[in-house]
């Protein structure tokens, strides 16, 4: 099988994109081990799991001894963080090793979080903890699963060394990961805020060929390009709606041009259902609530446009026009992905006028708060006959709780299609917390691999997994999830 120093990269980011990155390589690891490797993602890559916990594997997925064929490079973006604007930001503490072509012929990023200390670390040690690059492995995996665009995890691998956040020291780790790229809405703000039309154009060349190649045929390849962007964020954040995740911090350098969810820092799924719904430490305001992801990722969507305007057309007042055209359809597409995915989730037929169904559903879930997974999965049950484990999740079962349930049956809903579409098994936040808690504080990894197996099968209930599709109990503390920079 191929040797880590035999593993061939290609390099068209850099190759293409001078001016957004800075050349680099990862920092020194005294003592790397290898705490997880995705063996089944490995094997779809072209690599051997084997490889990469060896030696030479450590030291690709560290950063630190690369094959020849890698070009290590921190990545240069700027970005809204919060909603005010950071003209540079960048990899502070992650490489983008290079690209794998799979055998199937996709390309994929290969990128290293806590590599170190970049020319982009802000003050930063450049180091994470172990505690989040295992959430990240876990939280992505599981959104996979799911079937939800997303980067993936391939292993995570712990350096040796003890990196100190406000919890408390905590062993360092890396993690890696592979995505269709990394480029960024914050990518552009960072190539437009250089005044150089040509980097601009650059990088919006690259995004096309490699994300959305279609559009170069396209009367204006650059509006074209926003469109697609605008279509796939906008079914991306109807997907993330329909299984309760909240991301927990949507800057616009947290939002991927190819459409993936990226950097699970302080994200979570919902138990109780909840528009106002935050777990983020530091989002004080509620900014990234739950409810607001949709108006959020509009919102940056509209600084990624105001980054293409130069592209768009040679009078501003003409790419504004166009632009802002291209924008407000966001709505439509984004309510189209929300309604149909919905729909489908209660188990009811294409074409279905299940408008005032909806928004009755949707008054009942904010004003009763059940569990939202368990609400959905319990769906099923309730379309075969038996309404009472939907009744039970609801603290008052009122008379509208009832009217919705009979108008819903009366539709005919396919309790077997809502199974394979509402999953049993998410990531519960106190099992998520109790799973990082073995493995940080102890060394314990075999309650993340239990998780990894259930999460890897969402949709199978299987007898003896009760406790991974159950809520904490009533009397759990508040969750909070940290970003762990």
């Amino acid at each position: 099988m191929t040797a880590a120093t035999e593993i061939a990269f290609e390099n068209t980011f850099v190759r293409d994109l001078e001016g957004l990155y800075v050349p680099w390589q990862g920092a020194r690891v005294p003592e790397p081990r290898t705490v997880l490797v995705n063996d089944a993602l490995a094997r779809e890559l072209g690599l051997d799991p084997a490889v990469l916990r060896s030696p030479e594997g450590l030291g690709l997925l560290t950063g630190t001894a690369v094959p020849e064929s890698a070009t290590t490079v921190a990545q240069a973006y700027a970005g809204h963080q919060f909603g005010g604007y950071a003209p540079r930001l960048g990899d502070g503490r992650a490489l983008l090793v290079g690209e794998l072509v799979t055998p199937t012929g996709e390309r994929r990023d290969l990128h290293l979080k806590g590599s170190g200390r970049t020319p982009f670390a802000r003050g930063g040690d450049g180091k994470a903890p172990l505690g989040p690059m295992l959430r990240e492995y876990v939280v992505s995996e599981a959104m996979h699963a799911l079937g939800v665009p997303t980067t993936r995890s391939l292993a995570v691998v712990t350096t040796g060394e003890h990196v100190l956040r406000d919890r408390g020291p905590e062993p360092g780790a890396v993690l890696a990961r592979t995505a269709a790229s990394h480029l960024r809405v914050g990518t552009f703000q960072f190539a437009a805020s250089t005044g150089d039309a040509d980097v601009l154009r650059r990088l919006a060349d690259h995004a096309i060929a490699r994300h959305h190649p279609s559009c170069a045929g396209a009367a204006n390849p650059y509006l074209e390009l926003f469109r697609r962007v605008v279509e796939v964020q906008a079914t991306l954040i109807a997907q993330w709606m329909h299984l309760g995740f909240v991301h927990g911090v949507m800057n616009t350098d947290n939002m991927t041009i190819s459409g993936e969810t990226i950097d699970y820092g302080p994200c979570a799924f919902l138990d109780a259902h909840d528009p106002a719904a935050v777990y983020s430490s530091i989002d004080h305001g509620g900014r990234y609530a739950y409810g607001n992801q949709p108006g959020i990722a509009q919102w940056n969507l509209a600084r990624f446009g105001e980054a293409l305007l130069p592209l768009l057309d040679d009078d501003r007042d003409e790419a504004v026009r166009l632009a802002t055209e291209v924008l407000e359809g966001f709505a439509e597409l984004y309510l189209s992905a929300r309604d149909d995915g919905y729909r489908t989730k209660l188990g009811l037929p294409a074409g279905f006028a299940a408008g005032p169904m909806l928004e009755d559903l949707a008054r009942l879930l904010a004003e009763q708060k059940p569990d939202h997974t368990l609400f959905f999965r319990r769906l099923s049950t309730a379309a075969r006959g038996d309404a009472g484990p939907v009744r039970a999740l609801f603290d008052d079962p009122s008379t509208a709780a009832d009217d919705w349930l009979a108008s819903w049956r009366a539709a005919g809903p396919d309790g077997a299609a809502m199974d394979r579409v509402n999953p049993i098994y998410v990531p519960r936040n106190h099992l998520v917390e109790e799973a990082l808690g073995a493995a940080v504080a102890d060394g314990d990894l075999e309650p993340v691999q239990w998780l990894l197996q259930v999460l890897g099968h969402p949709y199978e209930e299987r007898p003896g997994y009760e406790r991974y599709a159950e809520p904490a109990g009533p009397d759990a503390p508040p969750f909070v999830t940290f970003c762990g920079t």
